[in-house]
């Protein structure tokens, strides 16, 4: 169980990874905030509470892979690796800059630990079912865990890789599906219906499990059990909330990938320096 001192420690590095996300795509000028919002739990709660992880040995060969396949969402991915101790934070300001490693999608070649390169939607899932299957027939103990956005499972490869996952029986695989009802055209439902989605991942043999995204004890409760799956592949179905801690950005698709003015983001960044300080002082109590 996931005790309440703990829940505050990552609840604190979850606003800390939102204001970088704030900070690097306003002095960008252009990236994706809502899903990098949204999604900082996840990545929160995976490389300071699940990860098999070693980010002064970014290539150990029993590490657990990671793979982003909803590319745009990067700067969530950059901050939380900054903040582990992969590279100093004061690179996150070279964000999308003429000869940067951080680009405005991942880049296998500047970043080895992103594992594979990523942008177009729908791959990523390919790429994780293989190095399953990989590490599977290697006899490799690592997991492999595979992110995405509800909008690119539009995609038909997605279902070709779960199938191909399911024949497999690949247990070391665990899909984390972004589910922020919002993709770059409006309501994703709208776009492209999915439901009944778990029902849909039950019938291509998933384990499935549907999760408060912002949720720190439901997050790490399913991965855990995740974990312990021996004879399919997981999908843990987040429910999110795109723009998620600044207020005027929540469930609003048009920041799908739009960047907040100086204005506009001193209004995101007080918002969330608001909740540090309440966070910080529950911390103080904590520890007492």
């Amino acid at each position: 169980m996931l005790n309440k001192q703990k829940e505050n420690q990552l609840k604190i590095q979850a606003n800390i990874i939102r204001q970088d996300i704030i900070k690097m795509i306003t002095a960008a000028g252009s990236g994706h905030p809502g899903g990098s919002l949204g999604m900082t739990d996840i990545l929160t709660a995976l490389y300071f509470g699940v990860l098999k992880h070693n980010p002064k040995k970014p290539l150990w060969p029993e590490r657990d892979r990671l793979i982003l396949s909803n590319g745009h969402i990067v700067p969530v991915r950059y901050a939380a690796m900054a903040r582990a101790g992969y590279f100093p934070v004061q690179r996150l300001k070279t964000l999308r800059k003429f000869g940067s490693p951080l680009q405005g999608h991942p880049s296998l070649h500047d970043f080895p630990a992103m594992e594979c390169s990523s942008g177009p939607l729908g791959q990523g899932i390919s790429v994780a079912v293989g190095m399953a299957l990989a590490a599977k027939l290697n006899k490799k103990s690592y997991r492999v865990y595979c992110l995405m956005g509800d909008g690119e499972i539009n995609e038909g490869q997605c279902w070709e890789a779960y199938l191909l996952a399911a024949k497999y029986k690949l247990n070391n695989l665990t899909v984390i599906l972004d589910r922020n009802n919002i993709q770059i055209d409006g309501r994703s439902d709208e776009v492209m219906p999915l439901n009944p989605l778990a029902a849909k991942y039950r019938a291509f043999n998933f384990k499935v499990m549907t999760v408060n995204g912002h949720n720190f004890s439901e997050i790490l409760k399913a991965l855990q059990a995740a974990g312990w799956e021996r004879s399919k592949p997981t999908v843990i179905i987040a429910r999110t909330i795109p723009g998620k801690g600044v207020t005027y950005m929540e469930n609003d698709y048009q920041w799908h990938g739009n960047a907040p003015k100086p204005e506009q983001a001193k209004e995101a960044l007080d918002q969330l320096n608001k909740e540090l300080l309440t966070l910080q002082h529950v911390a103080k109590k904590l520890a007492k």
